[in-house]
């Protein structure tokens, strides 16, 4: 399996890409680098750049974050356009797409606790009828027995096989909430998202939401997987583990930092965050980002 044809046939000449932070506390310098990488590439193609929350885990999300997460990127010139989307008020959406999969017979109920259940789901519950599913069964997209092929515009040809690589994943929890693969694919769909800019750590979410598009029948945009940063310790540096909230008051030492570790240039001569942006925008290229995983973003001077 290989998305370029659904792509080729359908985003041909038009670019829209997108930056999804779930609102689960303040960006993060690793936020940076990811936000800014994505709108660079939009920006660099003349495309549109999209905002969207992703609001769909209620016990891990902040109220409050939303409106930080905005007036961080405001702060940091990384405008958007349009309004933002907000995955929770989607649920209707994610209900047609998981309907027409159960129509599709693509869907199961499964009943295994997450305690049992390997990173790669055997299938135990693959048998189980729909019409035995109970209140506290997930439901389980059922992958084919084939294996998916796509070029990442930084880590190269990725390969993957559905079934013994990846595995049937859940679609919605088991407490009735839709999950985070269903609803990526459903709005990247329903935004028209062409170029999708994130950090690898998300790398292994591809071939299920390749999966899930090719299932409903949606076009597949182009993945491009930049280095996550880590800590002093290798740790992955995320709001879960309190990494240090962006200080945007100083937007173009953030700036500058984030296209260190993206591998660009940096522009020390120019003193206006707008200037900066539009110099980064002209001059950026997405094969000087590295592979490899960076340390934790250290500032540096401005001169």
């Amino acid at each position: 399996m290989n998305p370029s044809p659904d792509f080729a046939r359908s985003y041909a000449g038009r670019y829209v890409g997108r930056f999804a932070p779930s609102p689960t506390g303040p960006l993060h310098q690793g936020s940076l680098v990811a936000a800014l990488a994505s709108w660079l590439d939009a920006r660099h193609h003349g495309g549109t750049w999209l905002l969207r929350i992703e609001d769909l885990d209620p016990p891990r999300e902040s109220a409050t974050a939303p409106a930080l997460i905005l007036s961080q990127l405001t702060q940091l010139g990384l405008f958007w356009d349009g309004e933002p989307l907000l995955q929770s008020h989607r649920v209707d959406a994610y209900e047609q797409a998981l309907q027409q999969l159960v129509d599709n017979d693509r869907v199961f109920a499964c009943a295994c606790s997450r305690r049992i259940t390997t990173p790669v789901y055997g299938g135990a519950c693959r048998q189980r009828r729909l019409s035995d599913t109970k209140s506290q069964d997930a439901m389980r997209f059922e992958v084919p027995d084939t294996t998916l092929r796509f070029t990442d515009q930084v880590l190269g040809q990725q390969e993957w096989n559905l079934q013994e690589d990846v595995g049937d994943f859940v679609i919605k929890r088991r407490d009735g909430l839709f999950a985070y693969q269903l609803a990526v694919t459903v709005d990247d769909a329903f935004q028209q998202v062409t170029h999708v800019v994130r950090g690898s750590d998300l790398l292994d979410s591809t071939p299920r939401q390749i999966s899930l598009a090719h299932a409903l029948q949606y076009p597949v945009p182009l993945y491009a997987h930049i280095p996550v940063l880590v800590d002093d310790t290798g740790k992955k540096l995320s709001k879960s583990e309190q990494a240090t909230q962006i200080p945007s008051a100083e937007p173009l030492r953030c700036i500058r930092a984030a296209l260190k570790h993206l591998g660009q240039a940096q522009f020390p001569q120019i003193t206006d965050l707008h200037a900066l942006l539009a110099a980064a925008t002209q001059a950026w290229r997405m094969d000087r980002v590295p592979r490899l995983l960076s340390r934790g973003i250290q500032p540096i001077d401005a001169d």
